[in-house]
């Protein structure tokens, strides 16, 4: 990835977040990449409601990475305690992964967990992604025994596919 920047968004990048977020996570677009839960899951990965919650909340920071005005990669960095934030919905435009933009969008993460005092940085994957977990382990992230359940029942996290879906609870110290 050559000539990028970060910034955080704003209410005004809503529309074309919610694009971009979908794209990389379901559909035909996002299967182009090889980061797709459309194997998975249907429907939605988040709603225009929850990207303004995060945009305007004190503990969250919804991240943009950019080449000039085209949006390649996104994620979201939220305070959990003093010591612990997570970083989630990172999407990286299916036609750039392999590139670079996951790596910068995580240590970016990083900077900011160790920027605002917090000694780990945590995330939760879907258990069944094992590809993507053991991109995440290769990158120092490592498994806790900790699993979390889906939220079934919720059409905003998206229509799962299969009943056994969870959550694993992966940590990077950051200080």
């Amino acid at each position: 990835m050559s000539s990028f920047s970060f910034r955080q968004a704003t209410v005004a990048d809503i529309p074309r977040l919610y694009t971009h977020v979908q794209h990389a996570y379901r559909g035909a677009e996002a299967q182009k990449g090889w980061t797709s839960e459309t194997h998975l899951l249907d429907g939605q990965r988040t709603d225009k409601r929850e990207l303004q919650a995060l945009i305007e909340a004190d503990d969250a920071q919804l991240w943009l990475l950019e080449r000039g005005e085209e949006l390649l990669a996104s994620m979201v960095v939220k305070r959990e305690t003093a010591e612990v934030a997570h970083v989630g919905m990172i999407a990286v435009r299916p036609d750039l992964q392999q590139q670079g933009a996951g790596r910068a969008l995580l240590e970016k993460a990083e900077q900011v967990a160790a920027a605002q005092g917090c000694k780990r940085l945590e995330m939760t994957v879907i258990g069944q992604r094992e590809e993507l977990i053991a991109w995440y382990e290769r990158r120092g992230y490592t498994r806790t025994d900790e699993q979390r359940p889906f939220p079934y029942g919720d059409p905003r996290f998206g229509l799962p596919k299969r009943r056994d879906l969870y959550f694993v609870v992966l940590q990077k110290s950051v200080s």
